[in-house]
């Protein structure tokens, strides 16, 4: 678990490196003075929102690098590189909201048979990673509470993002992981 103020550091790391990426075209360091936490290797992911709408989220579902390191890389990420959505510009930035989730190690959920998935996983707890294959669909803890799913909506979501069809958590060969966040956000 890191602290308050730890998160509270990730989320204006991440709108500094944002920032300082779009108006100068500049990749800030990883100051000196850190807290030992934040550089130890974690997974991260970094959403932009405007106006309560998603504007953009990249991350590291697998601890890669170092904390601080990989929200300045994925808030960059973010803003420039999610497919689904145009470059943030500077003109957009003061309506640009920044959240930082630091997720736990993914842990492969083992059950019996299909449907003790429904028994495993938590909706608000947990996020899941649907593989297949090449194959390969993430979501985080707090997309299913924004949505109001219930656990088969999840699972059915999440396998939809990785490009299979919603009931493919219910195949053989499925593997289906889990991981919990801390959420830190400029709002």
């Amino acid at each position: 678990m890191i602290s308050d103020v730890e998160g509270k550091f990730l989320v204006e790391l991440a709108r500094k490196s944002l920032e300082t990426y779009i108006k100068e075209g500049k990749t800030i360091k990883v100051p000196d003075d850190i807290s030992p936490k934040l550089e130890e290797e974690r997974g991260a992911f970094v959403t932009l929102t405007s106006d309560g709408d998603l504007r953009g989220c990249i991350g590291y579902p697998e601890p890669a690098k170092p904390l601080a390191q990989a929200v300045i890389e994925v808030a960059i990420s973010a803003a420039t590189g999610d497919p689904r959505f145009p470059p943030v510009t500077a003109a957009e930035l003061e309506t640009i909201q920044v959240e930082v989730s630091v997720l736990t190690r993914p842990e492969l959920v083992e059950v019996q048979k299909p449907a003790d998935y429904l028994e495993k996983i938590e909706v608000g707890r947990d996020g899941l990673i649907v593989e297949k294959g090449m194959y390969r669909g993430l979501l985080l803890p707090q997309v299913p509470l924004e949505w109001n799913w219930d656990i088969e909506d999840f699972l059915a979501n999440t396998c939809m993002k990785a490009g299979l069809s919603p009931d493919c958590w219910l195949d053989e060969g499925v593997k289906i992981y889990s991981f919990q966040s801390q959420i830190f956000s400029e709002s």
